[in-house]
């Protein structure tokens, strides 16, 4: 995605307000409008003033359902992060460590076509702006730390300890550079680009 030139961009459709629309009435709803808005006009220009515009509510309404317009890109990544570290907990302890790694980050980005062309969205956004990817390091530490505490659990140590912060970096790069050749390939296949990626893993 162009980088803003410090010069206002037209408005696409989303932005005009339509006489009679109704007010946008679910985290969810207004969720698919700041996705849309970000993907036509980029993130980084894009005001919560116009998010609320387009979607027909107020200012404080904005806020109600999101802290930030980053968070509006980040969606329910504190649920899906609580889910991640419930599919860990119910892992069988019979499953190698790093197999197990593998497994819980594939069951992360499973996804059905709707909810993975959302997800789609979101990575190039993030990717794409430097605000966004700047607020993206205290997600991505979020994620570590689930690796981490699962792996501490299974060795016996700490979280903080080399290999469980390890698996945990080497985990998210991973998925990174799997989601990055998903993002330049449009018939990729996220699942098997990340069975790949997180294949170069190895027992510690």
């Amino acid at each position: 995605m162009a980088e803003g030139t410090g010069l206002a961009a037209p408005a696409p459709a989303a932005m005009t307000a339509t006489p009679g629309r109704p007010a946008v009435t679910s985290r969810g709803e207004l969720e698919r409008v700041c996705l849309e808005i970000f993907s036509a006009r980029g993130f980084d220009v894009t005001s919560v003033d116009e998010i609320a515009a387009a979607a027909g509510i107020g200012r404080r309404t904005f806020f109600r359902y999101f802290k930030s317009k980053n968070d509006a890109v980040w969606g329910e990544f504190d649920t899906q992060l609580d889910a991640f570290a419930r599919w860990f907990a119910a892992c069988p302890p019979h499953v190698p460590l790093v197999e197990a790694i593998r497994g819980g980050v594939i069951a992360f980005n499973s996804f059905d076509a709707q909810a993975a062309e959302s997800l789609r969205n979101r990575m190039r956004l993030i990717l794409s702006s430097p605000a966004l990817q700047a607020y993206s390091t205290l997600r991505y530490a979020a994620w570590r730390d689930v690796v981490a505490r699962f792996a501490a659990s299974r060795l016996g140590g700490d979280p903080a300890d080399l290999v469980p912060r390890t698996l945990g970096h080497l985990a998210l790069g991973a998925a990174l550079a799997a989601y990055e050749q998903w993002l330049a390939h449009e018939d990729a296949d996220l699942i098997d680009l990340l069975q790949t990626s997180l294949g170069l893993l190895g027992e510690p």
